[in-house]
């Protein structure tokens, strides 16, 4: 049970001892309704012979009830709160506040609590003597009227420089006024008080009538005690907290009562009485300006931030953010006390950028700071830098390289930081030399450090080891993708929109590789940062993204001169191959209709190949193969994507590019045939029309150059290398009647000069469609290839139709090579272009070869027969090797190695199966069959060839 107390005993003890912050504390830990009894009960103790110091108590106890806060964190506080509210309830001896007073139980206990002091005041107010305590009455009603009724439901919070600019003024006050009680105390408890002071909130509203009785006393004692007050405060005495707290309280009181005048839907006479109270609290300050500009001349500003951040008091983060940023209190050794021994509350990645830029512009400017100080607290930023998670590290390097550039903090402190490059290169190849998963975040950490003092010289060296280093690229892009600052674009600079990524690698690793892996390592790179793995633990992001890869590393090199196309395509391939499932419809951002041209423009510099002067072949024929590839994926992924186009800018599109069609050659339209279906007609030459049946709803003649009479089969041929389903449509809509003998002797002549003008400029893929081509017409019987007996000793009796086709192919591809090197053809070709036909030579004849094999081992004709089909394989096997050596006859040396080692596989081919098959052929057959060979052979040179043929057939 709580003992009885003697309520004038405990109000004389707590007015003795000044204890009205006590007095506050326990009276706000009693339930509501004690509460209000017993502050009910000392104003009825104050009003009665009320004395001076009765007065000072009142309104210390109305200042504490304003300025009360609770302190939850106080154990003893909490616990007599606790055993208040388990007793006091259910005792009787306390009387009931009156009903006016009490409070519901959602409205902050606070509010009544001041009603009641503003009767108090009212009934003391006769007994308040002297300035002092007139200007602290004046100040505590001008406070409570402002916090309390005036102000908006949700105050903005004054900002952090105002906020320590008002203490500044109050402890400079309270340093000069020597009646002041915290005079002589110490500056963190005058700062911990001064918080208290200037912070004064409110959480709810006092009620209208007891708003409109503050507003009419404050007229009132203005009234009465105005004219005192002026006089006094504008004597040439030094400015006391009291007269500083009355002026600066009816100065916010003058503000917010404008407001709320302006903003509050008024009774006509408490609007009277308001707006007589504003002109009167204006014409007071008028005549008391001085006040407010006498503020002591003492610059404690910096003290009383280090003061708050030390104790961690109200709004100490905010003074990190001060302290950081002001350069005129850097590097006072108190400053740096203050940084080095409160580290942990600069952890925030603004702060640590705030201190970076104190620190460079104490490096950089007049002031004389000796170098170990700068070197000592640089370490302690870096430190604190270090100690961020990896987003909040990313947001310091973003903001590097947005105030400092790619350089970092190397350029202005790189004095300061002189084992940079040494700590770099220690640091990576340590990390290329244990590249591990498990590591990662180690290494992340590692490198962050580097990033932030020089991010360009830390990104070009990890590139550059990505690259060089074999089988560290992925882990590599995995530390580079951990810092998504890096997606930096300088504003300034010839390469303005180019990020900063990107710049990098292309200024240290692009086009300067020494070896395939290294160029493949690359590419693989590219795809890490466009596509990161993202490993346990770190969040990553992609530093490239596709239509930048395409813009940076594709489109400006789609050209045959380049250097760098082929790498380009490549590129190109795996971007569109990477990313083909992203959401996003990415290829808008790089204008695909641009890039679709420049894949036909690139295609249509192969159609004047050989030409073209060696220096302008920078892409070898069988990359054509792949930007074709590359063509048909894009046109898929934009078609897949039209409805992203408005209808009019689709069909503006549509229009562009065919318009640009029409300056090219008319084969790289048929690759678009497709994409333009429903739009535009495919355009070919006239003389198409005369052996195919084309629709004119689909088709439509062009006169062409260079397509004059007869040149029909050759558009036709070169329809049919575009893509094996426009081969197949072009061979049913072919006009041969295979009924007329005359017919088809004329179509396989004219099939013949077409493959010769077509061949040479054909890529292996191209050629590949018309060797089945081939085929096709000699399934149909449309053409007719006549086999000749110039390599036949005697006529065979054998059965050679199942491998007709396979003898005809070798007689064509030989008739054709005649062709091909007869006066007429001898000199389109360079010496490139005869190696490239001697490479699609070789592969047909390897592709035959493997169909003899094939039929010899599964043919339906050997079936149900005693003897199967190998003397027939060994005789086609023959005649393959004799046009083989035929068509090296016909060649330049210098071209002739793939038919060589073609013939030698041909060899093997028939001695595998000769011996496999002893009993087929007679002795003397093998050694006339070796003779014959032989004397084939004998025709080869140069003397090393010709011996290991001739050697080759011997060991037969």
């Amino acid at each position: 049970m709580i003992p009885t107390l003697n309520h004038t005993v405990l109000f004389e003890l707590l007015k003795s001892l000044e204890a009205s912050g006590l007095f506050i504390q326990l009276l706000m830990a009693l339930p509501t309704t004690v509460c209000c009894a017993e502050l009910e009960r000392f104003l009825e103790h104050v009003s009665i012979d009320t004395s001076s110091e009765d007065v000072a108590f009142f309104l210390d106890v109305w200042r504490e009830m304003m300025k009360h806060r609770g302190n939850p964190q106080d154990p003893l506080l909490s616990q007599f709160s606790a055993m208040a509210h388990k007793y006091l309830p259910v005792l009787d001896e306390f009387p009931r506040p009156p009903k006016r007073l009490r409070s519901e139980p959602d409205v902050c206990p606070t509010m009544p609590l001041l009603a009641m002091l503003l009767r108090g005041l009212v009934q003391i107010q006769s007994r308040i003597l002297g300035t002092g305590r007139k200007c602290c009455a004046l100040a505590n009603l001008a406070d409570m009227l402002s916090v309390f009724a005036l102000t908006e439901d949700d105050p903005q919070e004054v900002s952090a420089t105002v906020y320590l600019d008002k203490l500044a003024t109050v402890i400079s006050v309270w340093n000069s006024d020597t009646q002041n009680p915290y005079h002589q105390q110490a500056l963190a408890e005058k700062v911990k008080e001064a918080e208290r002071d200037v912070s004064l909130t409110s959480l709810a509203k006092l009620p209208s009538e007891t708003i409109f009785a503050g507003l009419e006393l404050m007229r009132a004692l203005l009234g009465e005690w105005g004219e005192e007050l002026q006089a006094t405060l504008c004597s040439s005495q030094g400015t006391s907290y009291d007269s500083y707290r009355l002026c600066d309280s009816l100065t916010s009181f003058s503000q917010n009562l404008a407001l709320y005048l302006n903003r509050a839907s008024l009774p006509e006479e408490e609007r009277q009485v308001a707006s007589e109270l504003a002109e009167c609290v204006r014409d007071f300050l008028s005549k008391t300006s001085r006040v407010l500009k006498n503020r002591g001349s003492q610059d404690i500003t910096a003290s009383i931030a280090m003061a708050i951040i030390q104790q961690k008091m109200d709004r100490h983060m905010e003074m990190c953010y001060i302290f950081a940023s002001e350069k005129k209190w850097a590097f006072s050794d108190e400053w740096i006390a203050c940084l080095l021994s409160n580290r942990a509350l600069f952890r925030e990645p603004d702060l640590v950028l705030r201190l970076l830029e104190t620190v460079l512009d104490a490096s950089t400017t007049d002031r004389a700071v000796p170098k170990p100080q700068i070197q000592q607290v640089l370490h302690s930023v870096l430190e604190c830098y270090a100690d961020l998670s990896l987003p909040d590290k990313n947001k310091v390097l973003a903001g590097i390289l947005h105030s400092w550039g790619k350089k970092g903090l190397s350029e202005k402190l790189l004095a300061y930081v002189e084992s940079f490059p040494e700590d770099l290169n220690t640091t990576l190849n340590q990390l290329t030399q244990s590249a591990s998963e498990q590591g990662l975040t180690k290494a992340v950490a590692s490198v962050a450090r580097l990033m932030i003092v020089h991010p360009e010289a830390t990104v070009k060296k990890i590139c550059s080891l990505a690259v060089v280093n074999l089988g560290t690229h992925k882990f590599l892009a995995q530390i580079l993708t951990a810092f998504p600052a890096l997606r930096f674009v300088e504003e300034q600079g010839p390469n303005s929109s180019t990020t900063f990524m990107v710049s990098c690698l292309k200024e240290t690793v692009w086009v300067k590789f020494s070896t395939p892996k290294e160029e493949k390592q690359f590419l693989e790179l590219l795809n890490c940062l466009m596509n990161p793995v993202k490993p346990q633990g770190i969040p990553v992001a992609a530093l490239l993204e596709p239509d930048e890869v395409l813009k940076e590393f594709v489109l400006s090199f789609l050209m045959l001169d380049v250097e760098e196309v082929d790498l380009s395509l490549k590129i190109f391939l795996q971007t569109l191959e990477a990313n083909a499932c992203l959401e996003e419809y990415w290829l808008q951002a790089c204008s695909p209709f641009p890039l679709l041209f420049s894949l036909c423009q690139l295609l249509d510099s192969f159609s004047k190949y050989w030409q073209l002067p060696k220096k302008k072949r920078r892409l070898s024929l069988q990359r054509k193969d792949l930007a074709a590839h590359i063509l048909e994926l894009l046109c898929e992924i934009v078609l897949a994507n039209a409805e992203t186009f408005s209808p009019d800018a689709w069909i503006k599109s549509l229009s562009w590019l065919h318009r640009k069609l029409e300056q090219l050659d008319w084969t790289v339209g048929l690759r678009l045939k497709t994409f333009f279906e429903g739009h535009f007609k495919c355009e070919v030459p006239a003389t198409l029309f005369e052996i195919c049946k084309l629709s004119e709803d689909e088709w439509t003649s062009q006169a062409h150059p260079g397509y004059g009479p007869g040149t029909g089969l050759l558009a036709w041929m070169e329809c049919c290398c575009v893509s094996s389903s426009l081969s197949e449509r072009m061979l049913s809509l072919l006009v041969v009647d295979v009924g007329s003998p005359e017919e088809v002797r004329l179509f396989s002549k004219g099939f013949l000069v077409a493959l010769v003008q077509v061949m040479p400029w054909c890529s292996p893929q191209e050629w590949q469609h018309l060797h089945q081509l081939t085929r096709r017409l000699l399934e149909k019987q449309l053409l007719h290839v006549p086999y000749s007996l110039e390599y036949i000793q005697f006529v065979p009796l054998l059965n050679l139709k199942p491998f007709a086709q396979e003898l005809q192919l070798s007689v064509l591809f030989l008739r054709t090579f005649q062709f091909l090197c007869s006066q007429s053809c001898q000199n389109w070709l360079p010496l490139e272009g005869w190696n490239h036909v001697v490479r699609l030579l070789c592969g047909s004849l390897t592709s035959l070869l493997d169909s003899v094999r094939l039929i010899q081992s599964v043919s339906p004709w050997a079936q149900g027969q005693e003897q199967d089909l190998t003397q027939e394989a060994l005789f086609v096997y023959t005649q393959v090797f004799c046009h083989a050596l035929h068509i090296m006859a016909m060649l330049h040396q210098e071209v002739c190695e793939p038919l060589y080692v073609l013939a030698l596989e041909t060899l093997t081919c028939y001695e595998t199966l000769s011996k496999a098959n002893p009993s087929v052929t007679s002795l003397l057959q093998k050694v006339n069959e070796q003779r014959f060979l032989k004397s084939i052979a004998e025709n080869i040179s140069p003397e090393g060839r010709r011996q290991t043929l001739l050697q080759k057939i011997s060991s037969f």
